[in-house]
């Protein structure tokens, strides 16, 4: 259209200009530029940018949207994005001071618009892990070039990627999706991390921007509008001290070069830099993440002091900080955004505190403090003896005094050490090199630091009682659910005798353990009493959950209650067979395995290569994206419990390497060997085979038999049983106030078969013909069970917000009990 029109060179002039473009106020006579607009660009770079953009772009999108859905989707975003900006501007002209004033003469022209609509149209197609990610960093970058560069194009841009993403899943048949998106706690840290890392982006690639107008623009001045003064100008001006206000705004501009650029964008590099940290949900990357959000509203404060500083151009231009420009957004709406960026990410920061628990051996950061502390020293008497040898290339010529006084000034990002005038400037190539060298050093040599703790093993309050735990949990007798309480959030106790241990959690003053104590089983009665006392000396309330009968036998010589809470499903391998009718499900899926190409494959989850881990991620989160709550935890692993390497993964896998399905095993130990394994993380993809589970289950159990293994468990599932085992047991304690609990239960139960599908997890396991065994909660008292169903609730789904407690309540009150 730029070659049609003669106007490839310097875009469309005069009337045609008219006629093709769009602004925020001239949409009225010229409907027909909503769509001519995406045709013409404003010079020969727009036009070749933009054939590139749609030649890149657009095929592959026509490609897997095909050219229907591709042209809806382009249109509607076009047509949305423009009138949604436009009423952007007639809306809050007169609230944004000069920003919508600057944005009312700026002109839209240009393919980007459909290109990005199109494109947030296609990801609803996307499975859930990437889908989220690319729509976070999308709408964090066009957000973010929208606060600082505020042209009418950004706006643009945002307004057709929001109408591209609410039409993907119309297109797909479905409709939109609002609401808190439900994630895993190793998806939340990846999320998290982008939007850190958009954030520290953002600024720098906005202050790249010439002309650049948004609310935040003010702060771009703090990061990459480096411009260089002259020192002697700079001299005079801090010499007088009626100038104090010129010499500070200048010295924002002494440090010209890549030097004065690294220092400049020193807060995007370290926040880059814990970025890196909080995706693998470092408590320190967090704690340090949160710091640097509260530490750049220094800087803001300063810009905007200037801002209402610089009340006439005289003034502004004596600042040499672009002040002239910067006055132009002293609305006082506009003057508190810049402010509300860091506070908004630290509130992020803070509502997701909980997602990074991860902390590195103790020492870690004592000694990391000491090595930049002496890097920090060593490096300042470099930079003064250095400094010294080449002093006649400084003006003026510094003595050992101001080189001492200034080595702070080498290590702070720009802006905050603008109250103290500057001694002396460099001037010689040797000088310049050093004065600006030392702090890129410096934190180069620190980033390295900071991400070397990133990769050191995690470390608990409770590490050197879990290595004890693993020692007796290998050694001694332990149950199938066992190789749980190697599982982060739970505190060890351990027996006098020292061959027993417990692994439980307060909450709220119960002590809820995971499965039974883990030891000799002679030694079973006495230990349950020993812990007993102990919980009692410490004012809290014991209360044994998912444990084997012989625990509860146990606790009912003290009279104490209970209530089957699971039913653990075993297969024993010596007399496994897949023979016979009732196997016909197992046998035809393995079949069908075998002609479609599908194998299982063993791994270990931390040595497994990136793109299986990448996968098995994948659908995970696609499975979990599917709830309507949250993932749950405690007796049920997720991504982060694969990540042991005694935990193996076996997998469905195709010969073109794709993953159809996951399972992880957990080992079981008896006197320091496995005898069994139990299954517990299970996933299959929506759009793989069907049969996988299946197949995964029976290639375990086929596998793990010729190892010599004696059995397998499919685990518990909780809050079902099997048809026809809902007879009281004879150690029921109080049967009233246990046959109340059980009704509960199964209202409780029936309420999250929607959600979670644990009856029909059961059900589906009921396919390998198992031996089933009953896991029970135990519990001295009848009057605990309010705190103890709230100690459950938190231990299984410790990130339920408010409104989803309401959800979950009002299911459980509405749906009455299920009859058998």
């Amino acid at each position: 259209m730029g070659i049609l029109s003669s106007s490839i060179v310097s875009g469309p002039a005069g009337p045609l200009r008219t006629e093709v473009s769009t602004t925020a106020h001239a949409l009225a006579g010229h409907w027909w530029a909503l769509l001519a607009s995406a045709f013409w660009a404003r010079d020969l770079a727009g036009y070749v940018l933009g054939t590139i953009l749609v030649l890149s772009a657009g095929i592959p999108l026509e490609r897997q949207m095909g050219s229907r859905k591709l042209a809806v989707s382009a249109l509607v975003a076009q047509i949305v994005g423009i009138v949604a900006a436009a009423g952007f501007w007639n809306t809050l002209q007169n609230l944004m001071g000069s920003w919508t004033q600057e944005m009312s003469g700026h002109v839209f022209l240009g393919p980007s618009a459909f290109i990005v609509g199109a494109a947030m149209a296609w990801t609803a197609g996307l499975a859930t892990l990437w889908r989220r990610r690319i729509r976070l960093v999308i709408f964090a970058l066009l957000i973010l070039l929208t606060l600082y560069s505020g042209g009418f194009a950004d706006l643009v841009r945002l307004g057709a990627a929001g109408a591209g993403a609410l039409l993907g899943p119309v297109l797909l048949g479905r409709r939109p999706r609002f609401g808190r998106p439900v994630s895993s706690r190793h998806e939340a840290r990846v999320l998290v991390a982008l939007l850190v890392a958009v954030s520290a982006v953002g600024p720098v690639v906005a202050g790249l921007i010439p002309h650049a107008a948004g609310p935040l623009s003010v702060l771009r001045f703090l990061f990459t509008n480096i411009q260089p003064v002259d020192p002697q100008t700079l001299q005079t001006l801090c010499a007088d001290p009626a100038q104090a206000k010129e010499c500070a705004g200048a010295q924002l501009q002494v440090r010209a070069g890549a030097g004065g650029v690294f220092m400049a964008i020193l807060p995007s590099f370290l926040l880059l830099l814990l970025a890196d940290g909080l995706r693998r949900g470092r408590r320190f990357a967090w704690a340090a993440a949160l710091l640097v959000q509260v530490g750049l509203s220094v800087p803001a404060v300063i810009a905007i002091t200037g801002v209402l500083q610089a009340t006439n151009p005289d003034t502004a231009a004596a600042e040499g900080i672009g002040a002239i420009e910067m006055t132009s957004h002293a609305h006082p709406l506009t003057l508190v955004l810049p402010l509300l960026l860091p506070v908004v990410l630290s509130g992020v920061l803070l509502a997701c505190r909980t997602f990074f628990p991860v902390a590195a051996p103790q020492g870690t950061y004592p000694r990391l403090a000491a090595r930049i502390l002496g890097l920090a020293g060593v490096l300042g008497l470099v930079y003064v003896g250095a400094a010294l040898a080449l002093a006649p290339g400084f003006a003026p010529v510094p003595g050992p005094a101001e080189l001492v006084a200034d080595v702070p000034d080498r290590f702070l990002p720009l802006g905050f050490m603008v109250d103290a005038p500057p001694a002396f400037f460099p001037q010689s190539p040797g000088a310049v090199l050093l004065y600006e060298g030392v702090g890129i050093l410096f934190w180069a040599v620190t980033g390295v630091l900071v991400l070397s703790t990133f990769l050191r093993p995690a470390y608990t309050a409770h590490f050197a009682d879990k290595v004890r735990a693993r020692v007796i949990l290998t050694t001694q007798e332990s149950s199938s659910i066992s190789w749980m309480t190697t599982w982060p959030g739970n505190t060890y106790w351990f027996s006098t005798t020292g061959d027993s241990f417990i692994a439980y959690r307060v909450v709220s003053g119960i002590a809820l353990t995971l499965g039974a104590p883990v030891g000799p089983k002679s030694r079973m009665p006495a230990v349950v009493e020993e812990f007993a006392r102990y919980c009692t000396s410490n004012g809290w309330t014991p209360c044994f959950y998912s444990v084997p009968a012989e625990v509860r036998a146990a606790a009912s010589d003290r009279g104490w209650g209970s209530v089957q809470v699971a039913q653990e499903t075993v297969l024993p391998l010596d007399s496994l067979s897949f023979k016979g009718k009732k196997f016909q499900d197992i046998r035809t899926a393995m079949n069908n395995a075998t002609k479609a190409g599908i194998h299982a494959e063993w791994i270990r989850y931390p040595t497994a290569h990136l793109s299986v881990q990448a996968q098995i991620q994948a659908i995970s989160e696609e499975w979990i994206a599917d709830k309507k709550m949250p993932e749950m935890g405690f007796t049920l692993g997720g991504l982060d419990e694969l990540n042991d390497p005694e935990v193996r993964c076996l997998l469905a896998i195709d010969t073109h390497h794709r993953v159809h399905a996951v399972t992880s095993w957990l080992p079981v130990y008896r006197k320091g060997h496995i005898v069994g394994w139990t299954l517990d993380f299970m996933r299959r993809r929506s759009t793989g085979f069907r049969a996988s589970i299946e197949f995964l289950i029976a290639s375990a159990a086929t596998s793990l038999r010729d190892e010599g293994c004696d059995f397998i468990s499919l685990s518990g599932a909780p809050l079902a049983r099997a048809a026809g085992d809902r007879q009281p047991g004879p150690f029921d304690f109080s049967p009233q106030a246990d046959g109340g609990l059980d009704r509960l239960l199964d209202r409780l139960g029936s309420a999250l078969e929607p959600v979670y599908g644990f009856r029909s997890l059961l059900a589906f396991k009921g396919k390998f013909r198992p031996r089933y065994a009953p896991l029970y909660m135990v519990y001295p008292d009848s009057a605990a069970l309010p705190g103890i169903g709230n100690a459950l609730t938190r231990a299984y789904l410790p990130d339920l917000s408010l409104g989803e407690g309401f959800q979950l309540l009002r299911r459980i009150l509405r749906r009455p009990p299920s009859r058998k």
